[in-house]
């Protein structure tokens, strides 16, 4: 068992390996057109990345949330801070702290158009697997 507290377990994840991870159970999930935003370098950013990505239905959004807490939590010993929308799978936020997990709906990821909001962010595509 580990008995490592809280912030010692989030030392020992460095942002990388967590982002790594998440894009991981993304892709298990099947997931489509991941991006991660690197905001590290811009004034006012919420989160020093964002990593986004489309399903095709509130079942597949509501369970690439769900993978993704998980599998981190069972991987690293953390919890996002916050979820939201899980309720409705047309946008589930997971919080985790320093990485933004923004999983969309077709239509609303073009709504909200994070990727030109935020279009000064270094920017890194995935292949749908």
């Amino acid at each position: 068992m580990n008995y490592l507290t809280r912030e010692a377990r989030r030392e020992a994840v460095t942002d990388d390996q967590l982002n790594d991870l998440i894009i991981d159970c993304i892709q298990d999930i099947k997931g489509k057109d991941i991006v991660k935003l690197d905001l590290r370098h811009l004034e006012d950013a919420p989160a020093d990345y964002f990593i986004i990505c489309t399903g095709d239905s509130s079942t597949q959004i509501k369970a690439i949330g769900d993978r993704v807490a998980s599998r981190v939590r069972d991987e690293t010993g953390l919890k996002p801070y916050h979820v939201e929308g899980k309720q409705h799978g047309r946008w589930v936020l997971l919080d985790f702290y320093q990485t933004l997990v923004h999983v969309f709906y077709h239509e609303t990821r073009e709504f909200y158009d994070l990727e030109d909001l935020w279009s000064d962010a270094k920017t890194t595509e995935y292949e749908n697997i």
